[in-house]
């Protein structure tokens, strides 16, 4: 799932399908988006080693505000990310996301679960996103979802872009609170990656308001390195003591190797554990 925000008024039109017209608060159903949110949390534990967020890294929430999460954009899992972290860090509040169009057209049910589609690189895509995110942003209990480059961007890129729509939300939400998000997805001792997070300080619309845009742009990146960088000094010490695990999922080899160990393990009435790094020894 890869959302996006549009980045920018000018260039080409896009050549997409055109974002439904239905509004996203209307189309979000609370049955789908708990059924879906099993089904992601199902796929992530065959594909994934587990949900881990930063010990200092629990969103700070002020008041009721609503909220805009802005995070970086390394990887296709963060679509899943947004539905497991929210579900588990902010289960009372209803959670939109902007995708593409042309590829929202490919997973029609997403607009069930709060997704909607906007045109990337054009005027009316940029329009119809703040359109559909100052209704989303104009009571408390709701959350914009964002990834704040617009576009897929290495973790370690710096500046952190930010791209234009995002910059603008203020103008349209002064009142909203927002609220940083560092995603990384590194391979430690097991086969399968490990999704960290940690959000950052919020910081209120209304003090991002009082900045001309250039400024509010660098705002914005600024904080989202900030934490971007302790996210990474915590995945490059490689230390599951350093996060709180939110969502576990299968470690081992699995196929007829695992099934082997696990029968040889209980042959020798011992207790099998499917993890590689409990085999490794130092010298």
């Amino acid at each position: 799932m890869d959302s996006l925000v549009p980045r920018g008024a000018g260039g080409k039109p896009a050549r997409s399908c055109a974002a439904s017209t239905a509004s996203p608060v209307a189309l979000r159903s609370p049955f789908h988006v708990a059924f879906f949110e099993r089904a992601f949390a199902r796929f992530f534990r065959r594909h994934m080693r587990a949900v881990r967020l930063a010990c200092w890294g629990r969103p700070q929430m002020p008041g009721d505000a609503p909220l805009v999460v802005f995070a970086n954009h390394p990887s296709w899992w963060d679509g899943i990310a947004v539905m497991l972290l929210s579900r588990r860090l902010f289960p009372d509040q209803e959670v939109f996301v902007p995708m593409e169009a042309r590829a929202l057209a490919r997973y029609p049910f997403m607009r069930r679960i709060g997704v909607f589609g906007i045109e990337t690189d054009s005027p009316r895509g940029a329009a119809t996103f703040l359109r559909e995110a100052k209704e989303v942003l104009s009571r408390p209990g709701r959350a914009l979802w964002v990834n704040a480059p617009g576009r897929f961007s290495d973790a370690r890129e710096r500046p952190v872009p930010v791209a234009p729509g995002v910059v603008h939300l203020p103008e349209i939400a002064p009142g909203a609170v927002f609220l940083p998000l560092a995603l990384e997805y590194p391979f430690w001792t097991e086969r399968k990656a490990e999704m960290l997070a940690g959000f950052g300080p919020p910081i209120p619309g209304a003090e991002l308001l009082a900045l001309g845009r250039v400024a509010r742009a660098a705002r914005l990146s600024d904080a989202l390195a900030a934490v971007m960088d302790r996210l990474a000094a915590d995945a490059v010490a490689r230390d599951p003591a350093r996060f709180e695990t939110l969502l576990q999922g299968r470690e081992g080899m699995g196929g007829a190797y695992q099934a082997w160990s696990r029968l040889r393990a209980a042959l020798r009435g011992r207790r099998f554990d499917p993890r590689h790094e409990t085999r490794i020894s130092p010298p």
